[in-house]
């Protein structure tokens, strides 16, 4: 619901609770005759009184009509419409607002409820998105729906308002038929008590002509008032009938003001429930995607710590080792030891060997140079002996 909307029905409801709040008063059943009346009513039933003409048969027919023309007005503009009037369209604005919600189902919002045959015949599933795209699309139908009820608890309202109208004027008349009828039977009495044996005494007290014409002023005066008495019957049953409309208009008021609550508890209970509870709805589907995700990244990292942790087991190993070696390793110390005593060794017996070489070579040297001048000696010789000398 809008903020619109919302302001709106909380105004109605305001409006509805004033109008549910006014107490109006009740209609009283007794007939205060002119001798136990109050100053005031004693004045107002004198005051009709007077409109009673025993000598005007009009008067007498039209007695305590006046007070009813205003009501008449009233009650024929307004109970044929508001009798009749049915729940109509603001029930079925109720109604639809029901089919509304009823056909709008949150369990397909859970993405891990168990997929209809057709979702799985199709390969359908049951996103997020399709479902807040209903979730708006019936929020629009809700809002367009409430616009109408408020409409219709607007005239219910205004139909409240003139019954309480109709009820005061009612009651109004119904107790000014009370003065009426008090003062019809005042004057019944009066004619009892002073018209008719005043007008019976002055039959016996005429004689001839005269006496025929006091008796028919006698029997006027009995008709009059025999006119009188039915006029006065007739406006108690008037007033039996306005008091049996009294509580008519009562129960339509009640049925206007119960289906004005019923429609503000559907504007302001009902819809906000129900938008909340789809609201936590895709809230909590969502925060469940959003677990879904963290879970999975907890799992990534969890297994990321578990990885480093078997990486860093490695390495530390290594690296461990490595420090406790020391710098060179005593296997490899002496094998270095090792290969340079016999290095050392190699080298000695070389310079031996090469020692012993040069010895032999000096041996050799030494007949070389022997043989090469035993050689050169007898070469000398040789020529010596070849060659005499010249003489000079």
């Amino acid at each position: 619901m809008t903020e619109t909307l919302r302001a709106e029905a909380e105004a109605t409801l305001a409006a509805a609770g004033a109008l549910t709040a006014v107490l109006l008063p009740e209609p009283v059943s007794e007939i205060v005759p002119l001798t136990a009346a109050p100053a005031d009513k004693a004045q107002a039933i004198r005051q009709r009184m007077t409109e009673i003409d025993l000598a005007n048969t009009q008067s007498i027919i039209a007695f305590g009509s006046g007070a009813q023309s205003e009501l008449q007005a009233i009650s024929q503009a307004m109970l044929a419409d508001v009798r009749n009037k049915d729940v109509g369209p603001a029930g079925d604005s109720l109604r639809k607002m029901v089919s509304t919600l009823r056909g709008f189902s949150s369990e397909e919002l859970d993405v891990r409820r168990e997929k209809s045959w057709w979702e799985r015949l199709t390969g359908q599933a049951a996103p997020l998105a399709a479902f807040v795209a209903r979730f708006e699309d019936v929020q629009t139908q809700i809002d367009s729906i409430t616009a109408e009820l408020l409409s219709h608890e607007h005239k219910l309202l205004k139909d409240i308002q003139s019954l309480d109208l109709l009820y005061i004027k009612t009651l109004a008349f119904y107790d000014e038929l009370a003065l009426y009828i008090a003062a019809g039977e005042a004057r019944l009495a009066d004619v009892d008590a002073t018209g008719i044996p005043a007008r019976e005494a002055a039959v016996a007290a005429a004689s001839g002509e005269d006496q025929v014409m006091r008796a028919q002023d006698l029997r006027d005066l009995r008709s009059a008032r025999d006119d009188l008495e039915r006029r006065v019957h007739d406006l108690k049953l008037t007033r039996q009938v306005t008091m049996q409309s009294l509580p008519s208009i009562r129960l339509v008021q009640e049925n206007d003001k119960s289906l004005v609550t019923r429609i503000n508890s559907t504007l302001v209970n009902t819809v906000p429930l129900w938008e909340t509870q789809l609201a936590q709805a895709v809230t909590i589907q969502r925060s469940r995607e959003a677990a879904d995700a963290v879970r999975e990244a907890n799992d990534l990292t969890n297994d990321l710590l578990k990885s480093t942790a078997e990486t860093l087991r490695q390495s530390n190993l290594v690296v461990r080792e490595e420090m406790e070696r020391g710098v060179f390793d005593i296997e490899a110390v002496k094998q270095a030891n090792a290969t340079l005593i016999a290095t050392i060794e190699d080298s000695l017996q070389i310079a031996d060997q090469g020692k012993a070489r040069r010895a032999a070579a000096e041996v050799e040297l030494v007949k070389m140079e022997a043989d090469l001048r035993d050689a050169l000696a007898s070469a000398r010789a040789r020529k010596a002996v070849s060659s005499p000398a010249t003489p000079g």
